[in-house]
């Protein structure tokens, strides 16, 4: 049988928001898996903030996209072709060949998953590397100690709807997100466990996370980056700690981003922020994976999930997911 696979390829650097002319959608033959191969069709895609980095020719921690080429992401299928024992036909599969409708992939790179208990999409939400970002930035990076007031940005997010829960569990007294909308900022509180919430695009963030905490923060998770750092660095506590996740407010800018007028507080406070990145502390994923179990059972972590339909729609699905229109992980269903 003849396979052939819908792919996205990144053919220009976007300046800026990305546009559709800055992608091309073509279709391809695969060849028949080789020994030690399988053949994969995807079902689910994830679209996250880093793939925007990755569209410029700068170095990082992860390779840019190469020009011309299909792009790569997180992606969960199954295998409709094998060539390998350990996997055979049937498996439901994670692996990193997204951004395409079917693969061939040696076995070491795709890693079965059991959606026996569980759907596969879930592996690429609270059971994925959005759930372990949470985890760590609030146990390695910013750790969370027992009646700490916490301040999580972008919370209606993939990563900041499981810290809520995560940052509950590990002791936090008070737990703070910050999102867009009231409809955002409610259902923070209404489920996902979350004590207040407030509504950046509302103006005087800091005046409204104050009047949450009057206290001060001990710990802030920062997704966003520019006023809520700034924010940040006005309400927290002498020797807070702060986990630099992301900074989305920033990822389309076209010249160089404005650091916080505020930044002596660092100084003033004796503050620790540290970047992070989930492939430093991979040692936690077993720790974090019986956390996530006992809290999925309980029902205080929820997938939650904004769902675009079609490989046709992934631009604008990443798009969307750029601009804030989902609550939860952003995903793509391909088949």
């Amino acid at each position: 049988m003849t396979w052939k696979s819908t792919e996205v390829r990144l053919i220009a650097r976007p300046t800026g928001e990305p546009v559709p002319a800055d992608f091309e959608q073509i279709e391809i033959e695969l060849p028949d898996p080789g020994p030690g191969q399988v053949l994969i069709r995807n079902e689910w895609m994830s679209v996250d903030p880093y793939m925007r980095g990755r569209m410029d020719d700068v170095e990082s921690y992860i390779p840019a996209f190469k020009l011309g080429e299909a792009m790569t992401g997180t992606a969960t299928g199954t295998v409709v072709e094998s060539n390998a024992p350990d996997l055979p036909v049937g498996t439901s599969v994670r692996h990193f060949a997204g951004w395409r409708t079917h693969v061939v992939l040696d076995a070491k790179a795709a890693e079965p998953i059991d959606t026996t208990a569980v759907p596969a999409e879930v592996y690429l939400g609270v059971l994925g590397v959005t759930g372990l970002t949470a985890y760590q930035s609030l146990v390695a990076i910013a750790p969370v100690k027992e009646g700490d007031t916490v301040w999580i940005s972008g919370a209606a997010g993939a990563v900041g709807t499981a810290a809520g829960p995560i940052a509950k569990a590990l002791g936090a007294a008070k737990v703070i997100g910050s999102a867009g909308g009231p409809a955002k900022t409610r259902r923070l509180v209404e489920e996902f466990g979350y004590d207040h919430a407030v509504d950046y695009r509302a103006g005087d963030l800091e005046g409204k996370l104050r009047a949450v905490a009057p206290e001060g923060i001990d710990v802030y998770l920062d997704n966003v980056g520019g006023d809520h750092l700034s924010a940040a660095l006005a309400l927290l506590k002498v020797h807070g700690r702060v986990a630099i996740v992301g900074a989305i407010s920033q990822y389309n800018a076209e010249g160089p981003s404005t650091g916080p007028a505020n930044f002596d507080q660092v100084i003033r406070k004796r503050l620790t922020l540290r970047g992070m990145n989930v492939q430093d502390h991979t040692d936690l994923a077993p720790d974090y994976g019986r956390l996530a179990a006992r809290l999925l059972g309980e029902g205080k972590l929820k997938q939650e999930q904004t769902v675009v339909e079609g490989i046709d729609n992934a631009i604008e699905a990443f798009g969307s997911m750029m601009r804030g229109a989902n609550t939860g992980k952003m995903l793509v269903k391909l088949v």
